[in-house]
């Protein structure tokens, strides 16, 4: 057993140093402080902060049981045990249904040591069970977050899906430059705003999406977000080494990041200071790494977050990511957690160094490689209809609207249908069209049941159809056909043009579909 902190309540000095060598005895090392009085043992458990009490039932002016009422309003877990000489066997029940841990007469004190021993191996385990119950709570919090967080994603999806095909269709009218910037103004919230509810089911799934992330706009973005947290006496720096500098990563997961060490330098600079947010690039070698860490050596973009703020000690440092640790009255002890767990999931490392009183820098360290081009930047060449004629039956009047405006504009006869039953009596007072543009996810007559009704209508012409891709259709559902293109949403202008185009040519064709995206 470890060396212990032993807090007396005793009047007697004799009675006292008898107790005591009942721990000398078993050879239990400890610290002892004495007291008599109500006024120091209050002193005493602030100040001392004992492991366990050992305190005689009856002295002038101070009785234990006071003394023990002192102790369960502050601690529950901590070990009481009375050591008495008029302790009867009622007065002893008594103590124990109070909150009492054990009882032991002065007249046969031999069996002091074994309960102290004792004593505190319950006390530990009640703490440790105490502990699990509150990481278990949270940790249901936590599953109820990414529950949420998944039934969040399809309506916040339906909203931002939009605001994708309008800002693209706003772009088009590029003799009026006001409504060109309003057209990227609008396209880049929306993918944006998916890209923040992506980061959510990532976040929540332990996903990550990889996309090029320019560390130029990573700053841009950061000090948006942070004009209005910095203070005034808080100078904020952005130092970008390489405008055109690009790694592969996921923009939101690694701005929520960097916001989350600004937002706690802030907090640990109340007299002001200088916040530096910079970059840079560095070789790492292999004895960079520590042990546990992936021993990837090369070429690494370094994100640096520096204060000049009241720093952290040594006691600090070694518990800076354990889950839940915090210095913070109000911290959840998660978010440098947090932090770490989307650097580790880019294939970096971090490194923090810290002094009190000499501010803190915490640096991350990804690795960097040379990517393929976006396809979707691609040129929009040979994407032009032909006047073919597309069905487009989705719910969301939003949606369906864009969706049929947008294809309207690069040359397709777009007719608009808000559920399977209007999409039929189209199909039956209008003839077959040259292709189906249909959303999974419609309530009153879903996607694979208007399929289906459709299938059974005799319309054997290509399909897109448009799915979730956390909530894809059963395949076994659907009919047999040969040009079906399952697509997942949210789904951007390029891509539609691309997927319609290569659908029709391909059922022109006669060849079947890829694979489904």
């Amino acid at each position: 057993m470890p060396r212990i902190r032993v807090l007396q309540i005793e009047d007697s000095q004799l009675d006292a140093e008898l107790v005591l060598s009942e721990l000398d005895a078993d050879h239990i090392e400890y610290d002892v402080t004495l007291v008599d009085a109500e006024r120091e043992y209050l002193a005493a458990l602030n100040e001392f902060q004992p492991d366990i009490v050992l305190s005689d039932l009856s002295m002038p002016g101070f009785s234990g049981q006071r003394a023990l009422d002192i102790l369960r309003e502050r601690d529950q877990d901590l070990p009481f045990i009375f050591v008495s000489a008029t302790l009867g066997e009622e007065a002893a029940i008594e103590a124990l249904r109070n909150g009492a841990t054990d009882y032991i007469l002065k007249q046969n004190p031999a069996r002091l040591a074994s309960a102290v021993r004792r004593a505190m191996r319950e006390a530990e385990a009640q703490r440790a069970r105490r502990r699990a119950e509150t990481e278990l709570i949270r940790a249901q919090r936590f599953e109820s977050l990414a529950m949420l967080a998944g039934g969040l994603s399809h309506d916040l999806r339906n909203l931002l899906q939009p605001l994708l095909l309008a800002g693209d269709s706003l772009q088009d009218y590029q003799e009026d430059p006001r409504l060109a910037r309003l057209g990227r103004l609008v396209r880049d919230c929306g993918k944006r705003g998916l890209d923040m509810v992506q980061s959510m089911l990532s976040f929540a799934r332990g996903a990550r999406r990889a996309e090029q992330v320019r560390v130029s706009a990573l700053l841009e973005a950061l000090g948006l977000l942070l004009q209005g947290s910095v203070p005034r006496n808080v100078t904020l720096e952005l130092d970008d080494c390489d405008p055109e500098l690009s790694f592969d990563g996921n923009h939101t997961e690694l701005q929520q990041c960097l916001l989350n060490l600004s937002l706690n330098a802030l907090q640990a600079m109340p007299e002001g200071g200088k916040l530096r947010i910079g970059t840079s690039l560095a070789a790492l070698p292999e004895h960079f790494f520590q042990p546990g860490e992936e021993r990837r050596e090369g070429n690494y973009v370094c994100l640096t977050v520096t204060d000049t703020g009241t720093g952290m000690d040594e006691a600090a440092l070694r518990h800076l990511f354990e889950p839940f640790y915090t210095t913070k009255e109000s911290g959840t002890g998660l978010g440098l957690v947090s932090c770490k767990r989307i650097i580790t999931a880019h294939g970096g490392v971090m490194r923090v160094e810290s002094a009190p009183g000499e501010g803190t820098s915490f640096h991350m360290h990804i690795p960097l490689m040379q990517q393929p081009a976006d396809v979707e930047e691609q040129e929009t060449a040979n994407l032009q209809g032909e006047a073919e004629r597309v069905l487009v039956v989705v719910e969301e009047a939003g949606q369906l609207s864009l969706l049929v405006d947008t294809l309207d504009s690069w040359g397709y006869q777009a007719h608009a249908s808000q559920s399977g039953t209007a999409a039929l009596q189209w199909l039956e007072a209008q003839g077959v069209p040259d292709l189906v543009v249909l959303d999974a996810d419609m309530n009153l007559f879903t996607g694979v049941r208007t399929l289906a009704a459709l299938f059974d209508h005799g319309y054997r012409g290509a399909v897109l159809l448009l799915a979730r891709p956390d909530a894809p259709p059963d395949m076994d559902e659907l009919p047999v056909m040969e040009h079906l293109y399952l697509i997942d949403k949210p789904i951007s202008t390029l891509r539609l043009l691309k997927t319609v185009r290569e659908a029709l040519e391909a059922s022109a064709a006669g060849a079947g579909p890829p694979a489904p995206m």
